[in-house]
């Protein structure tokens, strides 16, 4: 009887390893540097915490080693030159310019910032156009800011609403820049489809059209300086071009 139980619980003790050694052929061993089980809600709560911050989250610059500066130089002069080439032709006034912009500014893409710019004007014009001031303020330069609330005051005024519909671009193009002392100024010409018309308070029209569509060229200065952490850029200058 003993022998009959040696013989299988000798058998079923064989049958426990080559069973824990395939389980452990197949899953492997825990190292240590495993990733952590993937949390469906981490990337969530990321997100919603940039989206919360917004514009004014300032990411901090990591310390360089010494690799990175072995590298920044050739890096660097590859880069400034693609960036400004985008949008400025070699050996021009825009071209130097920029050049100044990006060695004062690590940060600063001309492309992107003509992105940026894009979206502004069309905030600008809107806000401008439904007398939002309170749109307009974080946008605008005071002096630009106090000249487009004293006009939307004087349409208030009069009774005038404006019917507005922004169309959209036609060409948008980087046409000036430069540092002056710590503040980066940068031009851009916006030439624009919109439709446009300002009524009285009886609802007749007094300017504009309400279905032409117009073309508008305008040139816009922003301005940022340098050495401030907020990366926002304001318009300081408008010009409208007949």
């Amino acid at each position: 009887m003993n022998g009959f139980v040696d013989i299988y619980t000798l058998i079923f003790l064989v049958l426990a390893v080559v069973i824990f050694f395939k389980l452990r052929s197949v899953l492997g061993q825990r190292t240590g540097n495993e990733r952590p089980p993937f949390d469906p809600y981490s990337r969530t709560k990321t997100n919603e915490a940039d989206a919360a911050a917004g514009d004014k989250v300032v990411a901090l610059p990591r310390r360089p080693s010494a690799n990175d500066d072995a590298a920044a130089p050739a890096q660097a002069a590859a880069g400034e030159d693609q960036r400004i080439t985008a949008v400025a032709a070699p050996g021009t006034p825009l071209a130097a310019a920029l050049g100044a912009i990006i060695a004062a500014d690590r940060n600063f893409d001309p492309q992107q910032f003509i992105d940026g710019a894009r979206t502004a004007y069309e905030m600008i014009v809107t806000a401008f156009a439904q007398g939002d001031r309170k749109a307009l303020k974080p946008l605008l330069g005071r002096e630009v800011f106090d000249g487009f609330s004293g006009a939307i005051s004087e349409r208030e005024a009069r009774g005038e609403t404006v019917e507005f519909n922004f169309v959209g671009f036609e060409k948008v193009e980087m046409v000036d820049a430069a540092l002056k002392g710590s503040t980066e100024q940068v031009s851009v010409k916006f030439v624009s489809k919109l439709i446009s018309a300002t009524r009285n308070k009886d609802g007749e029209v007094v300017d504009g059209d309400p279905v032409h569509i117009a073309d508008v060229t305008d040139i816009w200065t922003f301005a940022r300086d340098v050495s401030s952490r907020d990366p926002n850029w304001t318009l300081v200058a408008t010009e409208t071009v007949e």
